[in-house]
């Protein structure tokens, strides 16, 4: 009976040890499973992959992969494949996207109409002041004001000046009397269109094609790579070199999702960030001038380039605009920008 008995409890101790050992390598497997599942961070835009902002958001998914070690996926949805214009900033908010490389304008309608000073006209009088104001302490503090919205302000990528287009000649701001000249959702858009006697028509940016193939708006403002890679020259006779305003970008994340981070992660991301930024700041102008050349070469767009009479007719007709909407967006901001317009000019 006694030997029995210990034969039994042999037995017992030898399944515990396996039920033990079996454990312990599950948990390890479980574990080691967990730690090879990378974070994914989607990354979704409404532009083209070959644009400036389509191939940052390419070199920052390269960087940020390389930088962690595969810890860190980078899922890129271009063209609006995932969201809208209208959709994004929401989509975001509520975690669906992680990163989003929305237009400045987007930012008004959201809450912080500081933003709304990047869509002044000719508030920017060269790229070296925009350069100042976005690198420096006012786009800093600009970011930060996108806090309180649950959004993180990583960096700010260039798209360059913009340009007027439509089915007939815009050499002077008489030209635009009657248009539907699409713009983004901006009140300071809006308030651009109509000072040169045009009509806006908001619409979102995978909208504008058809609208213009169908008549539903009659032109549109866009840098010549928008222009370019939209196939807009299908669609537009005629398109006016004005610079007279700046398109750019805000790279955003989700604020949650961002402080969630580990803290090495983060610290990688935002080095990886911060070289995308400069890259796509620095191809943006140089691509700008290969679409406006590809443009004229393809010979369905008249392309015009404003003399320096006409030029300084738009101006008159569109600075009104800054003292129009200083009560919006800040009369102190305006005049900080113009600032360093003036330190530049001397």
């Amino acid at each position: 009976m006694g030997l029995l008995l210990a034969m039994s409890e042999k037995g017992s101790m030898k399944y515990l040890k396996l039920l033990f050992f079996v454990c312990f390598v599950t948990l390890v497997y479980a574990t080691n499973a967990r730690a090879q599942t990378p974070i994914v961070i989607k990354f979704s835009h409404v532009v083209a992959a070959d644009t400036p902002k389509g191939k940052g958001a390419i070199r920052f998914k390269e960087l940020a992969e390389k930088a962690t070690k595969g810890r860190v996926r980078v899922d890129i949805y271009p063209n609006s494949e995932l969201y809208r214009d209208k959709e994004e900033l929401e989509a975001l908010q509520l975690g669906a996207v992680q990163m989003l490389a929305p237009s400045l304008a987007k930012f008004g309608p959201l809450g912080v109409k500081e933003f709304e000073v990047f869509d002044l006209p000719y508030i920017f009088p060269s790229k070296y002041v925009l350069n100042k104001v976005t690198q420096g302490p006012i786009g800093k503090d600009l970011l930060k004001k996108l806090e309180p919205k649950g959004i993180t302000g990583l960096a700010f990528w260039d798209n360059g000046f913009k340009v007027m287009s439509a089915n007939k000649r815009l050499h002077h701001p008489a030209d635009f009397k009657g248009l539907k000249m699409r713009i983004q959702s901006s009140k300071v858009l809006d308030a651009q269109m109509r000072a040169l006697g045009a009509i806006p028509q908001p619409l979102g940016f995978s909208e504008v094609y058809q609208a213009l193939q169908t008549g539903f708006a009659d032109g549109t403002e866009n840098p010549p790579s928008n222009f370019k890679t939209q196939k807009m020259d299908e669609v537009q006779s005629n398109l006016t070199i004005s610079n007279h305003g700046y398109l750019g970008y805000a790279v955003i994340v989700n604020k949650k999702f961002w402080d969630g981070l580990p803290a090495d992660i983060r610290t990688e991301l935002a080095a990886a960030m911060q070289d995308a930024t400069t890259y796509a700041n620095e191809i943006a102008e140089r691509e700008n001038e290969r679409d406006l050349a590809a443009i004229k070469k393809n010979g369905k767009t008249t392309i015009y380039q404003l003399t320096a009479r006409e030029q300084l007719e738009w101006r008159q007709a569109l600075l009104p605009v800054q003292q129009e909407m200083a009560g919006r967006i800040g009369k102190d901001l305006i005049a900080a920008i113009n600032k360093q317009g003036t330190l530049d000019e001397k």
